[in-house]
Order: structure tokens, then C-alpha cells, then sequence
């Protein structure tokens, strides 16, 4: 679990044991499932991280659009409240820059998500001057975003940047130098799925882990 959700764990789980030793085990009861549920929701599982020329996911969720844009490409991830919220880096490199922008808090599945809500941007310059950008975008429900890096550190791909509380979304931009490896529709794993695979690079199918193989699933809103 992360640090953020252990406050949000014990701040309900004394609530609950406040009003059960104060009124009633029975009025406690919602207390405690929010607990339960604040415990779920913020769990940060352990990922295998593929090692090669690619892209990773920085986020689980549902592919909810792959679009050019300025020639760059943006694949937009969607995060509903039962998917893991927590942020991971795409490739391995420093963090050049780091934008917080203020705006609304639209459904994030929503194509005008992208330049209307709330977000941080984040750049990433690998050793070969490729650079990646991302954003933590917030949504209807998510209206916290938690950065845990500054400009000029150093990220691993898969390594944990950063969080987004209750629902959210995350886009990546990608330039010409990325042969895409997902479509609409797909779900993804951060940290474990594999976005892009660098033009021209050659990686057989069976060199890949299991967990970089993304899967088809149903639209999903929130």
C-alpha cells in the first residue's frame, strides 16, 4: 500500500472503532468498509519490468485513444476507480521538466480531458536524447495528484513517479522514432505492457515477458 493510503486507512479505521466504542458497532460499519476499501484501492503491487527498446505503460487502465498530434502520437490511458492508480516511468532517463496545470475535472475518459483538465506534465530525456512526455490527468472523481519526483532525478523505466487519488487518466506522446504496439481498446499494466518498441529495433515476440502482451477488454467508463 502506499503512504497516502495507510493515512486514509487508519484515519477510518479509528472513526470506525471511535463510533463503535462511543454509539454502536452497527454505526461503525460504513467506516470500516471505507477503510477496506482505501486499503484496496492504494495497493502498489510488485511488476516484472521487460528490459529493451521500449516504452513502458506508466499506468493501468483501458486504451482509450491512440491519435496523431503535431507529429507526435498521443495514447491516452484511462483509470477507473478499480484499477492500480499508481504512476510509472515509460523509459529510463531524467526528468527534464515537470508542468503542473491547473483545469477542470471533466470525465477523464473524455477526449477533451487532454487539454481541459487539471494535470502534470512530466519529460523524460533518455541517454540517446530521445525524450517522452506524460501527464497525470485528473478526473471526475480524482481531484489529487501526487508527484513524487523532481526535475533533474533520475528514473528507471517501471520505476514509480508518482499517484493519482480515485479515478483518473494518463497520456503518453510518443515520436516518430516509436512503432506503437497498442490500439484502442487494450488494456494495459503499468510498468509491464509495453507501449511502443523503437523503430527499426528488432525484438522477437518470444524474447518478450508474458506480462508485456497486452489484452483486449471491454470500453469501461466511470
Amino acid at each position: 500500500m502506499v503512504r497516502d493510503g495507510i493515512y486514509y486507512f487508519l484515519g477510518f479505521a479509528v472513526a470506525g472503532i471511535f463510533v463503535a466504542a462511543t454509539l454502536s458497532p452497527g454505526y461503525a460499519i460504513p467506516f470500516f468498509v471505507l477503510a477496506a476499501f482505501c486499503g484496496w484501492f492504494f495497493r502498489d503491487p510488485e511488476r516484472p519490468l521487460p528490459a529493451g527498446p521500449f516504452v513502458l505503460s506508466p499506468a493501468d487502465g483501458l486504451v482509450v485513444a491512440v491519435v496523431p498530434e503535431e507529429g507526435r502520437t498521443r495514447i491516452s490511458i484511462f483509470l477507473n476507480i478499480f484499477d492500480v492508480h499508481v504512476n510509472r516511468a515509460p523509459i529510463s532517463g531524467i526528468i527534464t521538466d515537470i508542468t503542473y496545470q491547473k483545469g477542470l475535472f471533466l470525465v477523464a475518459s473524455r477526449e477533451d480531458a487532454t487539454a481541459r483538465n487539471e494535470q502534470n506534465f512530466f519529460t523524460i530525456r533518455a541517454s540517446d536524447g530521445t525524450t517522452i512526455m506524460f501527464s497525470q490527468i485528473a478526473g471526475l472523481i480524482a481531484r489529487r495528484i501526487v508527484c513524487y519526483k523532481k526535475i533533474g532525478d533520475f528514473v528507471q523505466a517501471g520505476e514509480r513517479v508518482g499517484l493519482i487519488k480515485f479515478g483518473s487518466r494518463v497520456d503518453v506522446f510518443l515520436g516518430p522514432e516509436w512503432h506503437l504496439q497498442v490500439k484502442p481498446g487494450m488494456r494495459v499494466s503499468a510498468g509491464s505492457s509495453v507501449l511502443a518498441q523503437r523503430a527499426g529495433e528488432v525484438v522477437l515476440q518470444d524474447e518478450l515477458p508474458a506480462t508485456a502482451v497486452v489484452k483486449e477488454a471491454a470500453w469501461q467508463t466511470s
